[in-house]
């Protein structure tokens, strides 16, 4: 999760995919980086399960099994989770199964699992007919943080704004475009990738798309609310997982983004 964020702040690359939460994390180890847009504003890790775990409430893991892909704040959602629904966290085993979240889950070897998206591993569990529970992680206690953002170099955010305004236009015309024409979506995704599941990914597609463009009310496509981000910057510091809290404005600007006015 981390590498993309990397690339920007080295300068190789103008624009990554990331996650808010790799942002407070890369600001705190000191890279020149800032969210420029939310591509999916709303949390998509999920506290997933089958029916057969009888899990219907957080407060159903005591004794369980969560598998979780090893990413160290994952600890801390089900933690905060845990402590929320009144679970001791010693009463829950965690896992770390990397990638192999859906596999834990279908073999029995969790009973949760912690990390998947509902977007994807909630869909390709539903698409085989296993009806799977998916939770939010933030109706369970977490704050609410934007999944999917795109991080650009504090430098060229100065230097060169108006390229990545321009790109951000761009994207969501294209964002429109798809929303849209949910087949049309479907196939350039399946043309762009090697060997995806024609079924599963318009499966897939459909299930993002509305996600790609909530009612923001009067703030532009790709907007971050900085009460949010400085909310869950405090979460992350009080759980020790950064050594400061930041301000929203050393996080994210939203400057850049279609209809917005510079200062």
């Amino acid at each position: 999760p981390s590498a993309p964020i990397k690339q920007v702040a080295a300068g190789r690359a103008d624009l990554a995919i990331s996650y808010e939460p790799e942002v407070l994390l890369a600001r705190d180890q000191g890279l020149p980086v800032v969210a420029v847009g939310a591509l999916v504003p709303s949390p998509l890790t999920s506290l997933i399960s089958l029916p057969e775990a009888k899990i219907t409430d957080v407060a159903d893991l005591r004794g369980k099994t969560v598998a979780t892909a090893g990413i160290p704040y994952q600890t801390d959602f089900l933690e905060t989770m845990l402590d929320e629904a009144g679970v001791p966290p010693d009463d829950v085993e965690q896992v770390d199964v990397g990638l192999n979240l859906l596999p834990a889950v279908l073999s029995g070897r969790a009973d949760a699992i912690l990390g998947g998206f509902l977007n994807v591993e909630g869909v390709d569990l539903e698409e085989r007919g296993r009806d799977p529970r998916v939770i939010p992680v933030d109706e369970l206690g977490v704050p609410t943080y934007d999944e999917l953002v795109l991080v650009a170099n504090e430098d060229t955010v100065n230097d060169d704004p108006e390229s990545i305004r321009l790109f951000i236009a761009a994207l969501e015309r294209g964002t429109r475009d798809a929303v849209e024409d949910p087949a049309g979506a479907t196939d350039a995704v399946l043309a762009a990738g090697d060997g995806l599941d024609p079924k599963l990914t318009e499966a897939e597609v459909d299930a993002t798309l509305p996600l790609l463009l909530p009612d923001t009310g009067n703030h532009p496509y790709g907007y971050m609310d900085p009460e949010e981000w400085e909310a869950f910057a405090g979460f992350f510091a009080d759980r020790g997982l950064i050594e400061r809290r930041p301000t929203a404005d050393e996080l994210l600007t939203n400057e850049l983004l279609p209809g917005e006015i510079p200062d």
